[in-house]
């Protein structure tokens, strides 16, 4: 990780340590870098989420982009995913997302994709890094005809939505879906989806106001869809039962997805790595038979995977390194507990909108329920606790601390492990443990935490 780039992009505070400035000069340097690469004028598609904070970056970087001599072509509010999705299919030569993803409304982050869809390469981001701190040769200023120009480029986000639509296998008539779209990105695109392949679609959380982004809703607050879907209400003396079939939560950016079954129970990234790996490896198309999993993926996961007969890679903590892993090795699944899930056939990124499709089609043709479907997964009771540090590198070499990872790791032996690793995006130390009961993963994240606290790491 870079200095301002991350594992997921340039993330901090609006206007505090991710500030107009710093989007002006990311734009000014992309722009003519891209410029210097190409025949002709650069073009660059940006998209950004519904933060408040967007619509300034948005403009900042236009900005910069133009000021370099590139044309900045725009989404306006769309997912990371469907950026993605048309970087790689119309030919830009850059794309932009502007958000901070789950993170609260007031932090935001720019998260940059190369020409294939991927995220770009940490060689460009250091350049990048260089020309915001004054370390290489200033940039010269475009003129004349020669100023970029900033393009309405609503259409790709329709583009997109075919897309989606076009990846269906099945109608969706009969099935009762319900959709938390987080105040985010995905209450412009999720509902249009599923309405158009038939499902009877139901929809909370789809108000942006510029603040209420990921706040009490969407995939970091799951209960609130898990009790829509099971929810009965009396209204004005009717009995209102939603009793929906499924649920699917999406985060900010819609990049992430988790579910809820029929009877309102969380299905995690995890156990939609299960359901999809297994109806994948029936019709033939798990390649090399083998889902790509992180290191925080549960126990419970991997024994399932044994049993089923289904091989597994495990990568850092990051869709990033997940979707490294696969490029290189060419397989058609893998991704976190967080709900970042890849499906290389159809995409380059996670993609939460695809991701309750391709559940969906699991579920249909089966015909079996999700609860049905997720069944032999057997999850590990987990505890994972964010330590807020002063910092994060020297809380996690602290010899002390090591000490008591290894004396978790041989208490725990072959019933558990623990995970301590620093957060790529924030100023935290994540302390997992996993093992056969709540009370003992207490006991051990409780051991380590108390190291990190007598040292003086956490931040009070």
């Amino acid at each position: 990780m870079g200095k301002y780039f991350g594992t997921d992009g340039f993330r901090g505070e609006a206007n505090i340590n991710l500030t107009v400035e710093h989007a002006y000069k990311v734009g000014r340097y992309i722009g003519w870098y891209f410029n210097q690469k190409s025949s002709s004028r650069a073009k660059i598609v940006i998209g950004k989420d519904t933060r408040r904070s967007s619509y300034m970056f948005e403009n900042a970087l236009v900005a910069g982009l133009t000021a370099s001599g590139a044309d900045a072509y725009m989404l306006y509010v769309t997912t990371t995913p469907s950026v993605a999705y048309v970087v790689r299919t119309e030919q830009f030569d850059c794309g932009i997302m502007i958000s901070a993803s789950h993170n609260p409304y007031y932090d935001n982050g720019i998260k940059l994709i190369n020409a294939k869809g991927h995220k770009m390469e940490a060689e460009v981001e250091n350049e990048i890094e260089a020309y915001i701190d004054g370390e290489i040769h200033e940039i010269p200023f475009a003129t004349k005809k020669e100023i970029g120009r900033a393009k309405d480029y609503a259409a790709g986000r329709n583009h997109y939505i075919g897309y989606l639509i076009s990846t269906a296998t099945r109608s969706f008539k009969g099935v009762k879906v319900g959709l938390d779209c987080s105040n985010g990105s995905s209450f412009a695109i999720a509902e249009n989806v599923f309405k158009a392949l038939g499902a009877e679609t139901h929809v909370i959380n789809n108000e942006p106001d510029g603040t209420n982004i990921n706040t009490n809703c969407g995939s970091t607050h799951i209960e609130v869809l898990q009790k829509y879907v099971v929810d009965i209400e009396i209204l004005q003396g009717y009995v209102k039962e939603n009793h929906l079939d499924v649920g699917f939560a999406y985060d900010g950016d819609a990049d992430r997805c988790i579910a809820v079954d029929e009877n309102g129970q969380v299905v995690d990234g995890d156990l939609i790595l299960y359901v999809c790996g297994q109806y994948l490896k029936k019709h033939g198309d798990l390649n090399n038979n083998t889902v790509v999993t992180t290191v925080m993926s549960n126990l419970g996961l991997y024994k399932a995977f044994d049993a089923a007969g289904i091989a597994y890679e495990k990568t850092a903590v990051g869709d990033k390194y997940v979707n490294e892993n696969m490029v290189k090795n060419g397989h058609a699944l893998g991704g976190e507990q967080s709900g970042h899930i890849i499906f290389s056939k159809f995409a380059t990124t996670g993609d939460g909108i695809l991701t309750s499709l391709k559940i969906m089609e699991a579920m249909i043709e089966q015909k079996q329920s999700l609860a049905q479907l997720a069944e032999p997964v057997e999850i590990f009771p987990q505890i994972l606790e964010n330590v807020r540090v002063y910092d994060k590198a020297v809380a996690q070499a602290d010899e002390d601390v090591q000490k008591a990872v290894k004396e978790v790791e041989a208490e725990l032996g072959d019933e558990g492990r623990i995970l301590v690793r620093e957060s790529g995006t924030e100023p935290l130390v994540r302390v997992m443990v996993e093992a056969r009961s709540h009370e003992i993963c207490r006991e051990k994240v409780d051991k380590v935490v108390k190291v990190l606290r007598e040292k003086g790491h956490v931040i009070k």
